[in-house]
């Protein structure tokens, strides 16, 4: 099938700008709301001011087939086709039990073709992400998952210790995105005030929900921040996130 298609007036707007671009992906930032009414227009004007802009995806299916969040596709022009990603009953169920355990919707549709697939504006930060640069293995906070190559495997990975998950009040399982290909990640921060921790055999440990994402090479664990409850009462901290081993975390400046 050959299409032939031209948009004008998006990405050459002067109003767009080009943040980042990654393999089928690249991310653009509308630099101001025009679509405004008096009574809005002071709160447009000061948003912008601050960086509280509209994102958006734009993904080249000509590159790669890619996977989105379930309800994340703006419009799209060409010879696109759409899939739920769905094999089979068996593959149904197992995506389904990965979906309620990880807080990620069941089912995510899957694009392929040669046109384009632009995804939903945002007012978040948009991490365009090479898993090979992770190890080939990324696990991922809840919820701040958007799009990636199909080719990327998607896996719930447990905790090691799950008593204190429970009493930490965090989930047993998070996303694991695994093989080679690019990944788009929602963040509640921008990319430079993010900090990246690199460990070679060793420990970091966090005290609240900062870490976005970790490589898959590191054991995750809730635990007491002293050697006994009396310890951890008298340090004024509880139960904290403990990373261990080698690989690399990426965290927020402050819990999200």
């Amino acid at each position: 099938m050959i299409t032939m298609f031209s948009i004008s007036n998006f990405t050459e707007n002067d109003d767009v700008q080009m943040l980042d671009a990654l393999g089928a992906f690249q991310v653009i930032e509308w630099k101001r709301d025009l679509s405004v009414t008096p009574d809005s227009a002071m709160v447009a004007y000061f948003s912008s001011e601050m960086n509280v802009r509209r994102r958006q995806v734009i993904c080249d299916l000509s590159q790669a087939p890619v996977t989105v969040q379930a309800g994340a596709m703006q419009w799209m022009v060409g010879d696109v086709e759409t899939t739920t990603g769905v094999s089979g009953v068996g593959d149904f169920l197992g995506k389904a039990v990965r979906g309620a355990v990880t807080k990620e919707t069941a089912i995510k549709p899957e694009y392929k073709g040669t046109g384009k697939l632009i995804l939903e504006p945002t007012f978040k930060y948009i991490l365009l992400i090479d898993v090979a640069n992770w190890g080939n293995s990324i696990v991922l906070d809840d919820g701040i998952f958007l799009a990636c190559y199909s080719s990327l495997q998607h896996q719930a990975v447990m905790r090691s210790n799950i008593s204190s998950a429970v009493a930490g009040n965090e989930g047993l399982f998070n996303l694991s995105i695994n093989g080679y290909g690019a990944l788009c990640l929602e963040s509640p921060c921008p990319k430079e005030e993010l900090i990246e921790v690199t460990l070679d055999n060793d420990v970091l440990k966090i005290d609240g929900n900062m870490a976005l994402c970790w490589s898959g090479s590191l054991n995750f664990s809730v635990e007491r921040s002293g050697k006994s409850l009396i310890g951890s009462a008298a340090s004024g901290e509880g139960l904290v996130n403990v990373y261990r081993g080698t690989g690399k975390v990426l965290l927020a400046p402050t819990t999200y």
